[in-house]
């Protein structure tokens, strides 16, 4: 049976995924990946974070992390027996050099846990400030949205009013309810998420129809930011990732069924699925809600 390297190595390459891929999608440094299919224990952290690194590796590639675990037990285990050195039982200095030398590994544990930690507190920051700043123009064009979209919800109308009901004054009358202004927007296209049960009114504008040829199971979709775009994305597992992705940034995502997404700025993200381009899905601060990628056949 092959060991952990090769058991990975052999998953990203039958998705035709690079280690830099891999890396841009589970935020582990390469190093780190090759370390694991190189099965270079030594140049790994410790056991804990190796173990998070292993189960991001295998969600990136959808797959189960128990086997890949469990290879990684085995090789963790031999190397352990094999690097354990006979100690002697002397008294004297012999012991307090074997005390300092045992105590070396720790240290290094200590500070590999340390720059850890300080690499996590700086991608935090990076995240968070990594925001474009829009500046000034002369014409204004309309402002993306960057966060996740809201749907309107019902309006109530107010009661009709008949002739036989008198009037009441105007000191009388108690606003309770007062309307809520509607903003009128195009239909949404037929086949389009917005249109089907559910989807608010007009939530959608202008949605090109989608032509995909030749694209079977496993889907493999990649989205590339020109703006600052939210975007949410449901898996076939039922799970959803959603974030604000900043400008000039790729994710991707592999699901054996289809995708449900939601956009928050169309014009500030191009899709592709199994390696095919998708049209422009709308103007610059257009959400679009519940497309399902690749759409159902008519």
């Amino acid at each position: 049976m092959e060991g952990l390297g090769p058991y990975l190595s052999h998953l990203r390459e039958e998705r035709g995924l690079s280690i830099g891929e891999v890396a841009r999608v589970t935020r582990v440094a390469s190093l780190y990946l090759e370390a694991l299919e190189r099965e270079d224990l030594a140049a790994l952290p410790a056991a804990v974070f190796t173990k998070g690194y292993i189960r991001a590796y295998c969600q990136a590639l959808d797959v189960p992390a128990e086997e890949a675990l469990r290879r990684y037990s085995e090789i963790a285990e031999v190397v352990s027996v094999t690097s354990t050195p006979m100690v002697a039982h002397t008294a004297g200095p012999a012991t307090d050099t074997g005390r300092r030398r045992s105590s070396g590994p720790l240290l290094v544990s200590f500070v590999l846990l340390v720059g850890f930690g300080l690499a996590l507190f700086a991608v935090a920051l990076l995240l968070q400030s990594g925001r474009p700043e829009v500046g000034a123009r002369s014409v204004e064009p309309p402002t993306p949205r960057v966060g996740p979209p809201k749907e309107p919800g019902p309006v109530t109308p107010p009661p009709p009013v008949t002739s036989a009901s008198p009037l009441p004054s105007p000191s009388a009358v108690a606003v309770t309810n007062p309307p809520t202004a509607v903003t009128s927007a195009p239909a949404p296209v037929s086949g389009s998420p917005a249109a089907g049960a559910g989807s608010p009114a007009g939530a959608v504008s202008e949605l090109p129809p989608l032509r995909l040829s030749g694209v079977a199971s496993p889907y493999r979709l990649v989205a590339r930011t020109q703006e600052a775009t939210w975007l949410r994305v449901r898996t076939e597992d039922g799970r959803s990732t959603e974030e604000t992705v900043p400008a000039g940034e790729v994710r991707q995502w592999v699901s054996n069924r289809p995708f449900v997404v939601t956009i928050g700025n169309a014009a500030g993200v191009a899709l592709e699925l199994n390696g095919q381009k998708l049209p422009t899905l709308g103007g610059r601060g257009v959400p679009i809600f519940r497309l399902v990628l690749p759409p159902p056949e008519p």
